[in-house]
């Protein structure tokens, strides 16, 4: 009897376990269903190490990069960030317009932005657009800086794809040539430009975003005040002359 009773009591412990074990797997199948109609096509955004050519890791170059303010303002600062970091965005909108005004507008700071795409393949896409943006119009990246954070998607989802960056520039950059806009994201044509950035940032020990640098010594990360501390000990010590 005893052994009978066990017996009934496994059948009801496997049948249990089957019918949860079925549940779960059913669960994820839907999970990763309703994910993959999600997901957009990733044809149009290639990883690093798709991205293949010649390029220079070594230095700065700020003559190449994004800048706002006087050539001859005393202090250097350079901006490290990715178009899909929530932080970034928080910076933009609680310290830039501050910043701009008491160091950029005064002559006391150049900025600078390089990227540092990191987050995930529409990171890359985003920054080379932005590279097209620089390559027509210096002003006009800034705008565009300031406004895609502004319609900045879910840090943890595909959103600045070709389709969202073509339409959001077309409805709110003018000023540039859009067809040539267009065609440089559509042949990844700052691609490069885009990893030669990354890399340069990581030969300087960028490890995240936002982070800047204060004539060529690297913050640790974006705090306001550390930041504007070491740009005022540059300044009493006579910036970068």
């Amino acid at each position: 009897m005893a052994n009978t009773q066990s017996k009934k009591t496994s059948n009801r412990l496997f049948v249990v376990a089957t019918l949860a074990v079925s549940v779960i797997v059913l669960a994820v199948s839907l999970v990763f269903l309703k994910n993959s109609e999600a997901s957009p096509d990733l044809g149009g955004l290639p990883n690093y190490t798709e991205i293949r050519g010649d390029y220079d890791a070594d230095g700065l170059k700020y003559e190449k990069q994004p800048h706002l303010g006087d050539a001859s303002a005393k202090v250097k600062v350079i901006e490290f960030a990715d178009f899909k970091c929530p932080s970034c965005k928080k910076w933009k909108e609680t310290y830039f317009e501050q910043f701009k005004k008491d160091y950029v507008d005064t002559g006391k700071v150049e900025l600078f932005f390089i990227n540092f795409a990191f987050i995930d393949r529409d990171s890359i896409l985003a920054a080379s657009a932005g590279e097209a943006i620089a390559a027509q119009n210096n002003d006009k990246f800034w705008e565009f800086m300031s406004m895609l954070y502004d319609h900045q998607g879910d840090e943890t989802k595909i959103w600045a794809t070709p389709e969202f960056l073509q339409d959001f520039v077309k409805k709110n950059i003018s000023g540039i040539d859009y067809e040539r806009f267009a065609t440089d994201l559509k042949n990844h044509t700052y691609m490069l430009a885009v990893k030669e950035d990354f890399k340069t940032a990581g030969n300087y020990g960028v490890n995240g975003t936002p982070q800047f640098m204060v004539d060529g010594k690297l913050l640790k990360g974006g705090n306001y005040g550390e930041l504007t501390a070491a740009i005022d000990a540059k300044l009493a010590a006579g910036g970068n002359e």
